[in-house]
């Protein structure tokens, strides 16, 4: 296994890499690649939302005898169980691969960042579209620019944070010598 995804991860980074250089100017690299892999799962949710709400459930509740969901809903859930996964891939190898948290950790951080996400998700949706009447794809282009800014900072700034041990050494020894016995 850790074969495929070091081949899979060998086989994205120089691809990303390839068009960077235009880019070199205006963002640093971590943030391309994030920006990439961000866009090309974001790109893969919409179609998945787009195709599960149109023809899949033909744009009605989806009513599953004990719940029903409205559509719009349903094809949120869809594109979720698809892309969760396939994001965290490409975040943990690709764009944060220089993060020295446990796998264990980022995934939790990880996920609890897509619950927030997918709930910004669902109440953007909510009131776009049960409220101001706008159409459900188009409503669900606006929170994906919405959410991809959330996660981006939310992703780089707690779930595969880089934390550097020698500045946290530092930080524990002079706060050990500072201490009065």
């Amino acid at each position: 296994m850790k074969q495929l995804i070091h081949s899979t991860r060998n086989f994205i980074i120089p691809v990303i890499d390839f068009f960077y250089p235009p880019f070199k100017k205006i963002m640093n690299l971590q943030t391309f690649r994030y920006a990439a892999a961000g866009g090309g799962n974001a790109l893969l949710g919409f179609i998945i939302y787009a195709v599960s709400y149109k023809y899949i459930l033909h744009e009605q509740d989806l009513d599953l005898g004990f719940i029903a969901f409205k559509a719009h809903v349903a094809a949120l859930f869809f594109s979720f169980c698809i892309c969760f996964p396939i994001g965290f891939f490409m975040a943990r190898y690709v764009v944060f691969s220089d993060s020295n948290v446990r796998w264990g950790v980022q995934m939790i951080r990880y996920l609890m960042v897509w619950i927030f996400n997918l709930f910004l998700n669902y109440i953007l949706l909510k009131v776009l579209v049960e409220q101001l009447h706008v159409y459900a794809i188009f409503a669900q282009v606006f929170t994906t620019g919405v959410v991809i800014v959330v996660s981006y900072l939310a992703q780089r700034n707690f779930s595969f944070k880089v934390t550097n041990p020698i500045a946290e050494d530092k930080d524990i020894t002079s706060q050990n010598q500072s201490t009065p016995l």
